[in-house]
């Protein structure tokens, strides 16, 4: 008995049956409950009546992730492991580059199909060609990432929130469901790996310099326990307070839904159940959801999500009409990266990423922008913004962070606003509309004190 909506698979490579065990190659979704991906998994080595196998591989650098990242991940891994061994399934962690290590690990084992989970960016969807490319099984994908799949959800990439917004609700009666539980696996693996974690630590080939940060813990119980506190302490404050960096009314769960410790669709049940009011859910819902899957649409949509290539045509004509206008400030990466500019709102901004590895969402916006307004190109600016936001932040590297800089630099899901120098028709954002909003002194103090 089907227990899976199988809308939210669609088959990469389609093949013979064969006879061995299932293997969920494990990549953005890093969690053992609430898992869709996991889920299909075991209610096809059920089916089949044989082991069920999880893997990672992890490679030794990854779009200029540092040990802060690859420190977050790797303890959430370890969670992982001991999940799945409740459960009887055996957890192998592979290094190296996948489109070479996870073809070799099926061929080993002689793995009779292939599962792994959604992910919209251009190097993780080389890395399953090249798997399905050098496999002779059937290769599934399972969007357990968002919670109506991306391509159910709209065929092309959409044009701003107002047009998926409609299309998602109107499926979100079917796909916004209970998830069922993982069983013990009773059908056993002969091996019982155990991961050699300083065997991967010398594997690896990241910064060093960018620390990890000790006041968010990694893994699924650290990030259920991270939801439970912001629903009761923040989530009725969240439609006044959300914009104000100085009060704690957002619910810090980027880090985790990035890293896949928490499922959206978790999230947006818990939510849903609570006793707040509606307009607060409302509000929180349509970032969680429609906000965060219209990331997802642009980027598996657009193969230049990350790129002046990708901005909406209106864009692209005005930025390319001011790129000779007179910039007031230039500022060189080394002086962005050390805070190093006239504005300390800015500074305070980039400072509490450096130090804490988020830095507030009223803020990235007002930080993207001014980066476009101390650079030289529209180029330089997207280039400088993804290339820190990437090394920093720990939810880095993920299509809301594509896409916060493409809405931010070149008016990507936004409209034509009134014409300035630099921005041309991009909307600007300014140190007094900040200290219109919020206490920017205040702000600026807090930051300090870190």
């Amino acid at each position: 008995m089907n227990i899976m909506n199988y809308k939210r698979a669609r088959i990469f490579r389609k093949a013979g049956d064969k006879r061995g065990p299932v293997v969920y190659w494990m990549s953005r979704d890093q969690r053992v409950h609430d898992n869709w991906a996991l889920v299909f998994a075991q209610e096809m080595a059920l089916e089949r009546k044989v082991p069920l196998i999880v893997v990672f591989c992890l490679v030794p650098e990854f779009l200029g992730a540092a040990v802060r990242q690859y420190g977050f991940m790797l303890k959430g891994l370890k969670e992982v492991e001991e999940k799945l061994r409740e459960k009887s399934i055996s957890f192998y962690v592979l290094t190296g580059q996948p489109g070479i290590e996870i073809p070799v690990f099926i061929d080993r084992y002689s793995a009779a199909e292939l599962v792994t989970d959604f992910d919209p960016l251009r190097i993780k969807l080389n890395w399953k060609a090249q798997v399905a490319e050098k496999i002779d099984i059937t290769f599934y994908e399972v969007d357990t990432h968002n919670i109506v799949p991306c391509w159910v959800a709209s065929p092309k990439q959409e044009y701003a929130a107002y047009t998926i917004r409609p299309k998602i609700k109107r499926l979100l009666p079917e796909f916004l469901e209970d998830f069922p539980d993982i069983q013990e696996h009773r059908y056993h693996w002969e091996e019982t790996p155990e991961t050699d974690r300083d065997e991967i630590a010398r594997t690896l080939r990241v910064d060093l310099s960018v620390p990890e940060v000790d006041w968010i813990h990694p893994g699924e119980n650290a990030s259920h326990e991270k939801l439970r506190k912001f629903i009761k302490e923040g989530l009725e404050r969240y439609p006044e307070d959300r914009n104000d960096p100085n009060k704690d009314a957002v619910s810090n769960l980027s880090p985790y839904l990035h890293f896949g410790h928490i499922s959206s669709q978790r999230v947006a049940l818990e939510v849903n159940r609570s006793s707040v009011s509606q307009e607060s859910k409302d509000a929180f819902l349509e970032e969680l959801i429609i906000r965060k899957e219209l990331s997802d649409n642009f980027c598996f949509y657009n193969e230049h999500y990350d790129s002046f290539s990708g901005f909406p045509d209106w864009a692209k004509k005005t930025l390319d009409d001011h790129r000779k206008d007179a910039r007031e400030y230039i500022y060189s990466l080394e002086d962005l990266e050390s805070s190093r500019t006239h504005d300390d709102l800015w500074n305070a901004a980039q400072m509490e990423m450096v130090k804490t590895g988020k830095m507030h969402g009223y803020m990235r916006m007002y930080w993207a922008k001014k980066i476009l307004e101390w650079t030289e190109t529209p180029e330089d600016a997207l280039r400088i913004a993804i290339y820190l936001n990437d090394k920093y932040e720990l939810d880095g590297r993920d299509p809301n962070g594509y896409v916060g800089i493409a809405w931010s630099i070149g008016g990507v899901h936004d409209r034509a606003w009134k014409e300035r120098p630099v921005f041309g028709k991009v909307r600007y954002m300014s140190y007094n509309g900040c200290k219109s909003k919020f206490d920017v002194e205040g702000y600026i103090a807090k930051i300090e004190r870190l």
